[in-house]
């Protein structure tokens, strides 16, 4: 089912985290998943926290109530210190938000967000999705060469997400710019990503004011996300302000640099498994997409965007398997070693984009599956079969052994991704 060789799992204990690892941290997972399922590690961080590898064990950490998302069930300091969430967010006041709470709250404010990603929803946004990336395909077809993570990968969603929270078009390159900071951790200047996530905050909460000034009596179809929080908040759900804010920041910061990885990754892995790609290109130029949505959930599983789930903390002792896990422990799930567990997968190191039993954990599993699967989904499905379709010969410019992934705990995706392909083009005078 694939074209490259399968990794071999280490004879003895590896050393985690480090560049080698971010490169390709699968045999790492491996060792793992067969000598210590559950362990406990010290991160680069300096904090300690168990590693969840094995399917079975995964899926049950992700839907277990007594680990939760409130960091202030940890018991060290390092969560008031940003070590434990996104960079920044507790100083832009910006905590209260789905990937840190537990119910009730969590489920107030998921049930707010979850009808802007309704199947039908997401089905009328999807023409906007397509004419975004036509136009960003257009802007470099006629050179014969991109970088598909600056130029197509990390455009696509920014605009899609800022389209769907109703930010408006002409400050949508200001969201471009602080996200592009915020991605880039260690590749930015000592302190870009919280300066960078102030100012979203910032921007945030004066759009929510204007909006509310603004905002008529009865909404519009396809009303902005926005708008939508600000209408309920209004209207008895008790949507505060910074909640709102938090809100709108999460959804951007997870709806765009996940389709990001996805789109960048699936790409790399098509481009590296030949065959593969020869199959889906076949079967888009019959006009059929059984084999595109199937093969997008096997590029989920294989080499998905979100290595690691968001941070867990116990709240009492439990055990996990075989570990004891106290009080305040840190969990963290391991998606990318529990989607290539062989107890679940068969031949989990292949790329098979025909696979149909794939109950990958890829967004997650339990109350805390990602809301916006279905839009990640489409955007992912349409910016690869429009790839693949409109530049036929893409090709690497580079050797594997030479491209650079990002450094960082929970995301999993390149740096850079250099193609060549025929150049081509349409007009490329039309506007995102």
């Amino acid at each position: 089912m694939t074209d490259q060789p399968q990794p071999s799992t280490p004879a003895t204990a590896p050393d985690l985290f480090t560049w080698e690892f971010a490169s390709d941290p699968y045999p790492a997972y491996a060792w793992l998943r067969e000598h210590s399922p559950v362990h406990k590690t010290r991160l680069p961080s300096g904090v300690e926290a168990w590693l969840v590898t094995r399917y079975a064990d995964a899926k049950q950490t992700l839907a277990d109530n007594r680990l939760s998302k409130n960091p202030a069930h940890h018991d060290e300091p390092a969560h008031a210190k940003g070590k434990t969430g996104i960079p920044g967010e507790r100083k832009a006041e910006l905590m209260t938000h789905l990937l840190n709470i537990d119910p009730p709250d969590h489920t107030r404010l998921r049930r707010l967000v979850s009808k802007a990603f309704t199947p039908r929803r997401v089905a009328e946004f999807a023409p906007r999705v397509q004419e975004l990336t036509d136009t960003l395909i257009d802007g470099f077809a006629r050179k014969g060469s991109a970088d598909l993570i600056h130029d197509f990968a990390f455009p696509l969603p920014i605009y899609a997400i800022c389209d769907l929270l109703g930010v408006p078009r002409e400050d949508q390159d200001d969201f471009r710019d602080w996200a592009g900071m915020m991605i880039r951790h260690q590749g930015g200047p000592r302190g870009g990503v919280a300066r960078s996530v102030k100012k979203m905050r910032g921007y945030l909460a004066d759009l929510i004011h204007r909006k509310r000034e603004a905002l008529p009596t009865e909404p519009a179809p396809g009303e902005d996300l926005i708008s939508g929080l600000i209408r309920a908040s209004d209207h008895g759900e008790h949507l505060t302000e910074n909640e709102a804010a938090a809100m709108a920041f999460i959804l951007l910061f997870a709806g765009f640099e996940t389709t990001v990885n996805l789109i960048g990754n699936g790409t790399y892995a098509l481009l590296t498994h030949p065959g593969q790609r020869a199959r889906l290109q076949t079967s888009l130029a019959a006009g059929e997409r059984g084999l595109l949505e199937t093969g997008v959930e096997e590029l989920l599983r294989y080499d998905g965007p979100v290595e690691l789930a968001t941070w867990r903390f116990a709240t009492q002792p439990l055990t996990l398997g075989g570990q004891r896990i106290e009080a305040g422990d840190p969990v963290l799930v391991v998606l990318a070693a529990a989607d290539r567990d062989p107890e679940r997968f068969a031949d989990p190191d292949a790329l098979d984009l025909a696979r149909r039993d794939n109950q990958h954990l890829g967004y997650g599993h339990g109350i805390h599956y990602c809301l916006g699967a279905p839009l990640a989904r489409l955007e992912g499905q349409t910016a690869l079969a429009t790839l693949l379709t409109r530049l036929p010969d893409l090709r690497l410019a580079a050797d594997p052994a030479e491209l650079r992934w990002r450094g960082g705990l929970i995301m999993r995706g390149l740096r850079t991704l250099p193609v060549e392909f025929a150049p081509a083009g349409r007009d490329e005078t039309s506007e995102l």
